[in-house]
């Protein structure tokens, strides 16, 4: 093998360090008895540095999500997820049109509540958030502006954050994992047996 094809101790170490992180985050998603290690998750999102948004726009998605996934009576809602960081992780990572629709999107919402309501999206009431919300949602099947574009896109990853989550897995779905069943009785409708 050829010096420059060569990978250095540092770098096979930084790997094996990443992938031992990455390992550790997806077992601390759900219990894995198998292990013999319990991991516990965190109880509520991660506060970690963000990687795209600026300060003001995380707020704005924060908000945002919550709107689309509220804390009910049944599970917590999309804040407590972390979807707030697992949405700025996706966009990080996405290409520069996505960033783009992110950005021009939240800017396009600061204008419309600027116009609807003579202050910041996060500075106004719940009330006129969710009017907003409601104003650029009605053409989520045919969207047509930059801030319909913006929800659809919001929408569907407060959505997949949530319930990849394990608020959403364990909590609101309430999933318990598969079933062991002992027999498979299969279809006992009339017609379907003969």
């Amino acid at each position: 093998m050829a010096d420059d094809e060569r990978i250095s101790r540092r770098t096979a170490l930084k790997v094996i360090a990443v992938g031992a992180a990455t390992a550790q985050q997806v077992l601390a998603q759900h219990p894995h008895p198998h292990t013999g290690v319990e991991m516990v998750p965190p109880a509520g999102p991660i506060n970690a540095e963000m990687r795209f948004f600026s300060p003001a726009e995380i707020d704005a998605v924060t908000m945002i999500s919550e709107l689309i996934i509220p804390t009910d009576e049944h599970s917590p809602g999309a804040i407590q997820a972390g979807v707030p960081a697992f949405i700025d992780s996706m966009v990080s990572e996405s290409s520069v049109e996505t960033k783009n629709l992110w950005r021009n999107g939240l800017a396009a919402i600061e204008r419309l509540s600027q116009k609807n309501f003579a202050r910041n999206f996060t500075a106004a009431t719940e009330e006129q958030q969710a009017s907003l919300l409601r104003q650029i949602s009605r053409n989520e099947y045919l969207p047509r502006t930059i801030e319909e574009r913006f929800f659809i896109a919001i929408k569907g990853l407060t959505v997949d954050g949530y319930y990849t989550s394990q608020i959403g897995i364990h909590q609101e779905l309430r999933y318990k994992g598969n079933a062991y069943l002992k027999d498979f009785v299969g279809c006992t409708h009339p017609e379907h047996t003969s």
